[in-house]
């Protein structure tokens, strides 16, 4: 039976930092940003959008096109959790107005959690193929204003419906994954704002794509030839380069060639967007169908999926006749297009204000725009949304 990816849909913030201006702003060579990292915007998300508001907005390219009475399994993966016990796929479940008749929670573990969704829909499907699985990889990455992480900051959602006879892309079962209790980036309960040790952790992430690369090779026997592409979580452009280029040497020429100009058309949505965590490996899938010309059905897709932590997954997937019916590359191309740019201070502001780590309540800047769903803000405790 294939299974795999049927609709993916895409939301960012209305608002971006030019990372030219910020970089400026630090005192910083902007060519560290804009060349070293890679980076050339990062998304702002407002005090009123959160992982639950910008999931149920990324849905709005597919939902009301779909059956939805068949959605039987509904997954948020994140580490923006809004509440330490309930999930925020419970709440986007009412937000949508979807059936009441669907096993709704939410998965953890850094930015692997997108993936672990995308796996446990695949097998849920595969035990259920008249079912169809919503799933939804969210995040906002926080770091600080001035610190080290700054510049791979961002928010987004990414949205994928998961089920049999995929219109999209297959996810073939064929994943190798190791995981291991390392800390290298975590973000603990108290607050928003995430630690991590930079540079111990660019070579754990290039050390668990070695790894499971070479353990991929020998269970399935494939090369890098048997690829189009492939591609990686991007906490920032320049990151998967730097793993992909110590298994480049293994490919001809052609194959190199193709590879890397792929890669470059992976991270054009994220060098606008940013870092959004569980959904970056899935943004760059995104980028890549929606600017390639040359992809065609049939052609395999490598993905490595890391989480922090850490987990680190390869798998393949392969693109489906027809596959391009199913994007909204205009609309996500207009999305970025139309947003605004904040001026370095008006950022700065916007940053700062947000749902406090305290029990008091709170009311969201409700003037700047949204989707069309938006957190109002916190009454005893309680988060309240409205639907545009």
């Amino acid at each position: 039976m294939n299974i795999g990816i049927d609709q993916i849909g895409l939301y960012s913030p209305h608002y971006y930092v030019d990372l030219a201006e910020l970089a400026t702003a630090r005192g910083v060579d902007p060519n560290k940003f804009i060349i070293g990292i890679g980076q050339s915007q990062q998304a702002v998300p407002p005090s009123s959008e959160d992982v639950v508001t910008m999931s149920a907005d990324a849905a709005q390219d597919f939902i009301h096109e779909i059956n939805t009475s068949k959605i039987g399994l509904l997954i948020v993966g994140t580490e923006t959790g809004i509440d330490a016990s309930k999930s925020a796929a419970v709440i986007a479940q009412r937000l949508l107005e979807l059936p009441e008749t669907i096993r709704t929670y939410e998965i953890k573990q850094a930015c692997y959690g997108g993936t672990a969704a995308l796996m446990t829909a695949r097998d849920y499907v595969a035990a259920h193929p008249d079912k169809t699985a919503l799933i939804f990889a969210a995040d906002i990455a926080r770091y600080g204003l001035e610190d080290g992480g700054e510049v791979t900051q961002g928010a987004g959602a990414v949205a994928m419906l998961i089920s049999a006879n995929p219109r999209l892309m297959t996810v073939e079962d064929d994943s190798q994954f190791i995981s291991r209790d390392i800390m290298d980036f975590w973000r603990p309960v108290y607050t928003d704002l995430a630690l991590a040790k930079g540079k111990y952790s660019t070579e754990q992430y290039i050390q668990f794509f070695q790894d499971v690369w070479r353990n991929y090779t020998q269970a399935t026997g494939r090369s890098l030839s048997d690829f189009a592409a492939i591609n990686f979580h991007l906490p920032y452009t320049k990151m998967g380069m730097k793993a992909l280029r110590t298994v480049l040497p293994e490919a001809d020429v052609a194959t190199q060639g193709r590879l890397t100009d792929n890669y470059a058309l992976a991270t054009i949505y994220s060098r606008q967007i940013g870092n959004i965590y569980t959904g970056s490996l899935y943004l760059g899938l995104l980028s890549l169908l929606e600017h390639s010309t040359d992809l065609q059905a049939g052609d395999r897709l490598g993905m490595f999926s890391y989480g922090s932590g850490a987990v680190g997954e390869f798998f393949s997937g392969v693109l489906q006749p027809g596959y391009a019916d199913q994007l909204h590359a205009a609309a996500h191309q207009q999305l970025l297009a139309n947003r605004s740019k904040l001026s370095v201070a008006d950022y700065e502001r916007v940053f700062l204000n947000k749902v406090p780590y305290a029990a008091d309540d709170y009311v969201s800047d409700t003037s700047m725009q949204t989707g069309k769903f938006r957190l109002t803000g916190v009454q005893n405790q309680e988060r309240q949304y409205t639907i545009k």
